[in-house]
């Protein structure tokens, strides 16, 4: 493998601010990218107390959109040794404000999803990982079917909302199709909403539009030699209030100057206020 060294100049050099090399198993990332999506016409998928509000809405607007989790799949690609396809599925919050007529919105909340699909280098290795871990009133399993397959690693900030609409089934614009199995959502996802997600017997529906920014890696475990100084052990100690006097740990706090007065314009560039939703940090 070309990332592999077995003698490292760096390494050997004899510099005493460096320390003592040192062995660690860490994740290493061999590959990774970054993207931003626009995702058009998502369906919202709502609970039946949410469709029935929505089946008299007038109009919607899409309020936020919260990330709510990433299933990643990873499998290698064929004839290509070292590459790896990474499925993601992406799960969505979106609240909506519903108009029904003159007068103050309904919020609702519902589900969207995404499908991407990228390609990443994660090198290759052979070797089965066997772990001890301990459990509670139980054997220590050493996971013998488990492979030496890298892992892929998502990062992904809340969705930008773009737009939202409303179209009834009955047009002809409408995309009228079921593309989505409830069973299989992961429980954890479900649980978000207050209610179960309905599918079918809809009079309406919303399609909301989003722009995503996501960073995809690809990592892999491995052995590294590194120059170590020494450990890191905390040089501060920890601030705790008491019982007795509250306002030992309140008179430690810095006064949020921030807080009261707002940055100028000169102070934001334009990258921090699309950065930071119109905030700038001083």
């Amino acid at each position: 493998m070309n990332n592999r060294r077995n003698h490292d100049p760096f390494c050997e050099q004899n510099r005493p601010e460096l320390g003592e090399t040192v062995c660690i198993h860490t994740d290493k990332i061999y590959d990774s990218c970054r993207d931003k999506d626009c995702i058009e016409d998502a369906r919202v998928f709502l609970t039946a107390c949410g469709q029935e509000i929505i089946d008299r809405a007038v109009s919607v607007k899409c309020r936020k959109s919260e990330i709510i989790w990433v299933f990643t799949d990873v499998e290698p690609v064929p004839f290509n040794r070292g590459y790896y396809t990474v499925d993601l599925k992406f799960y969505f919050k979106i609240t909506l404000d519903v108009y029904l007529g003159v007068g103050r919105p309904t919020q609702v909340e519902g589900l969207a999803t995404f499908d991407k699909k990228v390609i990443l280098f994660g090198s290759e290795g052979n070797a089965k990982v066997f772990e001890s871990k301990y459990r509670y009133d139980g054997f220590d399993e050493q996971l013998w079917k488990k492979t030496n397959m890298p892992k892929a690693v998502v990062e992904v900030v809340d969705p930008l909302c773009l737009s939202a609409k409303i179209v009834d089934i009955n047009d002809k614009l409408c995309c009228c199709t079921d593309d989505i199995d409830f069973s299989s959502i992961p429980e954890c996802v479900c649980r978000v909403f207050d209610d179960s997600l309905v599918l079918g017997g809809d009079k309406k529906r919303v399609f909301v539009s989003i722009g995503l920014f996501s960073i995809i890696k690809i990592e892999r475990n491995v052995q590294l030699l590194i120059p170590a100084c020494d450990f890191c052990v905390p040089n501060k100690e920890c601030i705790a209030s008491t019982d007795d006097n509250p306002c030992e740990l309140f008179d430690r706090i810095e006064f949020p100057l921030d807080e009261f007065f707002p940055p100028e314009k000169e102070d934001c560039r334009f990258d921090d206020f699309t950065s930071h939703g119109g905030c700038c940090d001083n």
